[in-house]
Protein backbone atom coordinates (compact mmCIF):
# COMPACT_ATOMS: atom_id res chain seq x y z
CA UNK A 1 0.00 0.00 0.00
CA UNK A 2 2.74 2.46 0.86
CA UNK A 3 6.04 2.74 -0.92
CA UNK A 4 8.11 4.70 1.58
CA UNK A 5 5.90 5.85 4.42
CA UNK A 6 2.40 5.36 5.74
CA UNK A 7 0.52 8.01 7.59
CA UNK A 8 -2.87 7.38 8.47
CA UNK A 9 -9.44 13.69 3.67
CA UNK A 10 -10.85 15.12 -3.77
CA UNK A 11 -10.75 19.68 -7.74
CA UNK A 12 -12.69 19.78 -10.65
CA UNK A 13 -11.55 17.85 -13.71
CA UNK A 14 -11.01 15.33 -10.80
CA UNK A 15 -11.11 7.97 -15.15
CA UNK A 16 -8.80 6.17 -17.29
CA UNK A 17 -8.96 4.03 -20.37
CA UNK A 18 -7.45 1.37 -18.17
CA UNK A 19 -10.25 1.55 -15.59
CA UNK A 20 -13.42 -0.55 -15.58
CA UNK A 21 -15.84 2.32 -16.17
CA UNK A 22 -14.02 3.09 -19.42
CA UNK A 23 -15.13 -0.27 -20.73
CA UNK A 24 -18.66 1.10 -21.10
CA UNK A 25 -17.87 4.73 -22.03
CA UNK A 26 -15.51 5.88 -24.75
CA UNK A 27 -12.80 8.23 -23.56
CA UNK A 28 -14.19 11.23 -25.41
CA UNK A 29 -17.69 10.52 -24.10
CA UNK A 30 -16.41 10.31 -20.56
CA UNK A 31 -14.50 13.56 -20.90
CA UNK A 32 -17.47 15.34 -22.47
CA UNK A 33 -19.82 14.25 -19.71
CA UNK A 34 -17.41 15.40 -17.03
CA UNK A 35 -16.83 18.71 -18.82
CA UNK A 36 -20.57 19.32 -19.28
CA UNK A 37 -21.24 18.61 -15.64
CA UNK A 38 -18.58 20.99 -14.41
CA UNK A 39 -19.61 23.68 -16.88
CA UNK A 40 -23.11 23.65 -15.44
CA UNK A 41 -21.76 23.69 -11.91
CA UNK A 42 -19.52 26.66 -12.67
CA UNK A 43 -22.49 28.58 -14.06
CA UNK A 44 -25.30 27.64 -11.70
CA UNK A 45 -23.95 25.71 -8.74
CA UNK A 46 -25.74 22.49 -9.67
CA UNK A 47 -25.99 19.82 -12.35
CA UNK A 48 -29.54 19.19 -13.58
CA UNK A 49 -28.56 15.77 -14.93
CA UNK A 50 -26.45 13.56 -12.71
CA UNK A 51 -25.36 15.74 -9.81
CA UNK A 52 -21.60 15.15 -9.62
CA UNK A 53 -20.21 14.55 -6.17
CA UNK A 54 -16.72 15.66 -7.11
CA UNK A 55 -17.88 19.12 -8.04
CA UNK A 56 -18.30 20.17 -4.45
CA UNK A 57 -20.43 23.13 -5.37
CA UNK A 58 -23.72 23.70 -3.65
CA UNK A 59 -26.52 26.12 -4.32
CA UNK A 60 -29.27 27.10 -1.95
CA UNK A 61 -30.86 23.72 -2.58
CA UNK A 62 -27.61 22.02 -1.58
CA UNK A 63 -26.37 20.74 -4.92
CA UNK A 64 -23.91 17.88 -4.84
CA UNK A 65 -20.34 18.34 -3.68
CA UNK A 66 -19.78 21.84 -2.82
CA UNK A 67 -20.56 24.98 -1.15
CA UNK A 68 -21.95 28.36 -1.49
CA UNK A 69 -23.08 30.31 1.51
CA UNK A 70 -25.30 27.45 2.52
CA UNK A 71 -22.65 24.86 3.17
CA UNK A 72 -20.12 22.79 1.32
CA UNK A 73 -19.31 19.22 0.66
CA UNK A 74 -16.10 17.31 0.82
CA UNK A 75 -14.65 15.12 -1.87
CA UNK A 76 -17.92 13.65 -2.94
CA UNK A 77 -21.14 15.10 -1.70
CA UNK A 78 -23.10 17.82 0.03
CA UNK A 79 -22.90 18.18 3.77
CA UNK A 80 -23.85 20.72 6.37
CA UNK A 81 -20.26 22.02 6.32
CA UNK A 82 -19.24 25.24 4.60
CA UNK A 83 -16.45 25.23 1.98
CA UNK A 84 -14.07 26.69 4.57
CA UNK A 85 -14.92 23.93 7.03
CA UNK A 86 -14.24 21.35 4.34
CA UNK A 87 -10.91 22.96 3.52
CA UNK A 88 -9.92 23.12 7.18
CA UNK A 89 -10.88 19.47 7.60
CA UNK A 90 -8.44 18.42 4.86
CA UNK A 91 -5.54 20.45 6.17
CA UNK A 92 -5.72 24.03 4.89
CA UNK A 93 -4.80 26.86 7.26
CA UNK A 94 -7.08 29.72 8.29
CA UNK A 95 -4.62 32.32 7.04
CA UNK A 96 -4.59 30.77 3.56
CA UNK A 97 -8.38 30.70 3.35
CA UNK A 98 -8.75 34.26 4.64
CA UNK A 99 -6.49 35.56 1.85
CA UNK A 100 -8.49 33.95 -0.97
CA UNK A 101 -10.67 35.90 -3.43
CA UNK A 102 -14.35 35.53 -2.61
CA UNK A 103 -15.79 32.41 -4.21
CA UNK A 104 -12.46 30.79 -5.04
CA UNK A 105 -13.02 28.09 -2.43
CA UNK A 106 -15.85 25.92 -3.72
CA UNK A 107 -15.27 23.11 -1.23
CA UNK A 108 -13.41 21.06 -3.86
CA UNK A 109 -10.57 19.65 -1.81
CA UNK A 110 -9.77 16.16 -0.61
CA UNK A 111 -6.29 17.12 0.55
CA UNK A 112 -3.82 19.99 0.61
CA UNK A 113 -1.29 19.49 -2.20
CA UNK A 114 0.23 22.94 -1.65
CA UNK A 115 1.26 21.90 1.84
CA UNK A 116 2.44 18.51 0.60
CA UNK A 117 4.58 20.30 -2.00
CA UNK A 118 6.34 22.54 0.58
CA UNK A 119 6.46 25.34 -1.96
CA UNK A 120 9.43 27.69 -2.02
CA UNK A 121 9.90 31.26 -3.19
CA UNK A 122 10.73 31.54 -6.88
CA UNK A 123 9.30 28.17 -7.96
CA UNK A 124 7.07 27.56 -10.97
CA UNK A 125 3.96 25.60 -9.97
CA UNK A 126 1.47 23.84 -12.26
CA UNK A 127 -2.01 22.95 -10.96
CA UNK A 128 -3.84 20.23 -12.91
CA UNK A 129 -7.60 20.80 -12.95
CA UNK A 130 -7.43 24.22 -11.34
CA UNK A 131 -11.18 24.89 -11.34
CA UNK A 132 -11.96 28.25 -9.74
CA UNK A 133 -8.32 28.78 -8.82
CA UNK A 134 -8.41 27.72 -5.17
CA UNK A 135 -5.02 26.01 -4.93
CA UNK A 136 -3.42 28.44 -7.39
CA UNK A 137 -4.34 31.43 -5.25
CA UNK A 138 -2.93 29.68 -2.18
CA UNK A 139 0.26 28.72 -4.00
CA UNK A 140 0.87 32.23 -5.38
CA UNK A 141 1.99 33.98 -2.18
CA UNK A 142 4.12 30.97 -1.26
CA UNK A 143 6.24 31.24 -4.42
CA UNK A 144 6.26 35.04 -4.31
CA UNK A 145 6.91 37.67 -6.96
CA UNK A 146 9.77 35.70 -8.52
CA UNK A 147 7.65 32.56 -8.77
CA UNK A 148 4.82 31.59 -11.10
CA UNK A 149 1.63 29.55 -10.77
CA UNK A 150 -0.13 28.11 -13.83
CA UNK A 151 -3.59 26.58 -13.55
CA UNK A 152 -4.86 24.29 -16.33
CA UNK A 153 -8.52 23.31 -16.66
CA UNK A 154 -10.51 21.79 -19.54
CA UNK A 155 -13.80 23.55 -18.71
CA UNK A 156 -14.09 27.07 -20.16
CA UNK A 157 -16.70 28.06 -17.60
CA UNK A 158 -14.39 27.10 -14.73
CA UNK A 159 -11.53 28.94 -16.40
CA UNK A 160 -13.68 32.05 -16.71
CA UNK A 161 -14.55 31.82 -13.03
CA UNK A 162 -10.88 31.58 -12.08
CA UNK A 163 -9.85 34.49 -14.31
CA UNK A 164 -12.55 36.70 -12.82
CA UNK A 165 -10.89 36.15 -9.45
CA UNK A 166 -7.47 37.31 -10.66
CA UNK A 167 -7.98 41.03 -10.06
CA UNK A 168 -9.12 40.35 -6.51
CA UNK A 169 -6.12 38.11 -5.93
CA UNK A 170 -3.74 40.78 -7.22
CA UNK A 171 -5.32 43.41 -5.00
CA UNK A 172 -5.21 41.22 -1.89
CA UNK A 173 -1.73 39.81 -2.42
CA UNK A 174 0.05 42.56 -4.31
CA UNK A 175 1.24 39.86 -6.71
CA UNK A 176 0.75 39.24 -10.42
CA UNK A 177 2.10 35.71 -10.61
CA UNK A 178 -0.94 33.49 -11.34
CA UNK A 179 -2.37 32.60 -14.75
CA UNK A 180 -4.92 30.14 -16.09
CA UNK A 181 -4.78 28.14 -19.35
CA UNK A 182 -7.44 26.10 -21.12
CA UNK A 183 -6.32 22.54 -21.75
CA UNK A 184 -6.68 18.85 -21.01
CA UNK A 185 -4.34 17.35 -18.47
CA UNK A 186 -3.46 14.58 -20.94
CA UNK A 187 -2.08 17.27 -23.28
CA UNK A 188 -0.78 20.09 -21.10
CA UNK A 189 -0.30 23.52 -22.70
CA UNK A 190 3.06 23.82 -20.95
CA UNK A 191 6.63 23.65 -22.27
CA UNK A 192 8.98 20.74 -21.63
CA UNK A 193 11.05 20.88 -18.43
CA UNK A 194 9.58 24.22 -17.36
CA UNK A 195 7.89 23.44 -14.03
CA UNK A 196 9.35 22.94 -10.56
CA UNK A 197 6.23 21.48 -8.92
CA UNK A 198 3.05 19.82 -10.23
CA UNK A 199 0.07 19.80 -7.87
CA UNK A 200 -3.43 18.37 -8.29
CA UNK A 201 -6.41 17.87 -6.01
CA UNK A 202 -8.64 14.87 -6.83
CA UNK A 203 -8.44 15.41 -10.58
CA UNK A 204 -6.29 12.70 -12.15
CA UNK A 205 -8.83 9.99 -11.32
CA UNK A 206 -11.27 11.68 -13.72
CA UNK A 207 -8.91 11.43 -16.68
CA UNK A 208 -9.76 8.91 -19.42
CA UNK A 209 -6.03 8.20 -19.78
CA UNK A 210 -4.24 8.44 -16.46
CA UNK A 211 -0.99 6.94 -17.72
CA UNK A 212 -0.78 9.73 -20.28
CA UNK A 213 -1.32 12.29 -17.51
CA UNK A 214 1.69 10.94 -15.63
CA UNK A 215 3.78 11.03 -18.82
CA UNK A 216 2.79 14.65 -19.30
CA UNK A 217 3.71 15.44 -15.71
CA UNK A 218 7.14 13.92 -16.26
CA UNK A 219 7.53 15.90 -19.50
CA UNK A 220 6.82 19.33 -18.04
CA UNK A 221 8.84 18.86 -14.84
CA UNK A 222 12.35 20.23 -14.69
CA UNK A 223 15.04 17.69 -13.78
CA UNK A 224 14.66 17.23 -10.03
CA UNK A 225 11.14 18.68 -10.11
CA UNK A 226 8.50 17.16 -7.88
CA UNK A 227 4.87 16.05 -7.76
CA UNK A 228 2.40 16.66 -4.93
CA UNK A 229 -1.04 15.17 -5.63
CA UNK A 230 -4.08 14.38 -3.51
CA UNK A 231 -6.39 11.81 -5.10
CA UNK A 232 -8.57 8.75 -4.58
CA UNK A 233 -7.60 5.15 -5.36
CA UNK A 234 -9.11 1.70 -4.95
CA UNK A 235 -7.98 -1.01 -2.59
CA UNK A 236 -9.98 -3.58 -4.60
CA UNK A 237 -12.33 -3.45 -7.59
CA UNK A 238 -15.74 -1.91 -7.08
CA UNK A 239 -18.91 -3.85 -7.91
CA UNK A 240 -19.93 -3.58 -11.57
CA UNK A 241 -22.99 -1.49 -10.76
CA UNK A 242 -20.84 1.17 -9.16
CA UNK A 243 -18.26 1.09 -11.96
CA UNK A 244 -21.00 1.76 -14.53
CA UNK A 245 -22.59 4.60 -12.55
CA UNK A 246 -21.95 7.98 -14.22
CA UNK A 247 -22.55 9.82 -10.97
CA UNK A 248 -19.89 7.70 -9.30
CA UNK A 249 -17.57 8.40 -12.23
CA UNK A 250 -17.90 12.17 -12.02
CA UNK A 251 -17.85 11.82 -8.25
CA UNK A 252 -14.21 10.65 -8.23
CA UNK A 253 -15.00 7.04 -7.29
CA UNK A 254 -15.88 4.83 -10.28
CA UNK A 255 -12.88 6.02 -12.28
CA UNK A 256 -10.32 5.63 -9.54
CA UNK A 257 -7.49 3.18 -10.19
CA UNK A 258 -6.35 0.31 -8.07
CA UNK A 259 -3.39 1.44 -5.98
CA UNK A 260 -1.02 -0.95 -7.76
CA UNK A 261 -2.10 0.39 -11.18
CA UNK A 262 -1.58 3.96 -10.03
CA UNK A 263 1.87 3.12 -8.69
CA UNK A 264 2.89 1.44 -11.95
CA UNK A 265 1.67 4.35 -14.05
CA UNK A 266 3.78 6.80 -12.07
CA UNK A 267 6.89 4.64 -12.29
CA UNK A 268 6.39 3.86 -15.99
CA UNK A 269 6.34 7.60 -16.67
CA UNK A 270 9.90 7.73 -15.37
CA UNK A 271 9.20 9.42 -12.05
CA UNK A 272 11.17 8.32 -9.01
CA UNK A 273 11.12 8.52 -5.20
CA UNK A 274 7.43 7.62 -5.22
CA UNK A 275 5.61 7.88 -1.91
CA UNK A 276 1.97 6.89 -1.50
CA UNK A 277 0.59 8.01 1.85
CA UNK A 278 -2.86 6.64 2.64
CA UNK A 279 -5.43 8.70 4.50
CA UNK A 280 -8.21 6.24 5.35
CA UNK A 281 -9.73 8.71 7.79
CA UNK A 282 -10.93 10.84 4.88
CA UNK A 283 -13.28 8.14 3.59
CA UNK A 284 -14.45 7.51 7.13
CA UNK A 285 -15.17 11.21 7.52
CA UNK A 286 -17.19 11.34 4.30
CA UNK A 287 -19.17 8.35 5.49
CA UNK A 288 -19.85 10.02 8.82
CA UNK A 289 -20.94 13.19 7.00
CA UNK A 290 -23.64 11.08 5.34
CA UNK A 291 -22.41 12.02 1.89
CA UNK A 292 -25.24 11.09 -0.52
CA UNK A 293 -23.02 9.50 -3.15
CA UNK A 294 -21.10 7.52 -0.56
CA UNK A 295 -24.40 6.32 0.92
CA UNK A 296 -25.57 5.26 -2.53
CA UNK A 297 -22.35 3.37 -3.25
CA UNK A 298 -22.31 1.78 0.19
CA UNK A 299 -25.79 0.40 -0.46
CA UNK A 300 -24.40 -1.36 -3.56
CA UNK A 301 -21.55 -3.08 -1.73
CA UNK A 302 -21.66 -6.67 -0.48
CA UNK A 303 -23.27 -7.11 2.90
CA UNK A 304 -20.90 -6.12 5.70
CA UNK A 305 -18.53 -4.18 3.40
CA UNK A 306 -17.82 -0.48 3.88
CA UNK A 307 -16.50 2.30 1.63
CA UNK A 308 -13.17 2.14 3.45
CA UNK A 309 -12.79 -1.46 2.27
CA UNK A 310 -12.70 -0.22 -1.33
CA UNK A 311 -11.66 3.44 -1.52
CA UNK A 312 -8.71 5.27 -0.02
CA UNK A 313 -7.53 8.86 -0.21
CA UNK A 314 -3.84 9.20 -1.07
CA UNK A 315 -1.12 11.80 -0.96
CA UNK A 316 1.13 11.06 -3.94
CA UNK A 317 4.67 12.44 -3.99
CA UNK A 318 7.34 11.76 -6.63
CA UNK A 319 10.23 13.38 -8.49
CA UNK A 320 11.68 13.58 -11.96
CA UNK A 321 15.26 12.38 -11.94
CA UNK A 322 18.15 14.72 -12.68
Amino acid sequence: MTDKKTNTCCGPDCCAADTPVASTLASDTMRDRVRDGYAEIAKSGQWSGVRPASARMQDAASACCGGSSGGGGGCCGPTTLTPDQVALAVGYADEDLNALPEGANMGLSCGNPTALASLKAGEVVLDLGSGGGFDCFIAGPKVGAQGRVIGVDMTPEMLSKARKNLSNYRERSGLDNVEFRLGEIEHLPVADASVDVVISNCVINLSPDKRQVWREIARVLKPGGRVAVSDLALLKPLPQGVRDDLEALVGCVAGAQLVDELRQGVLDAGLTDLQLTSKPQYIETMTNWQDPLYKKIAASLPEGATMSDYVVSLDIAARRGH
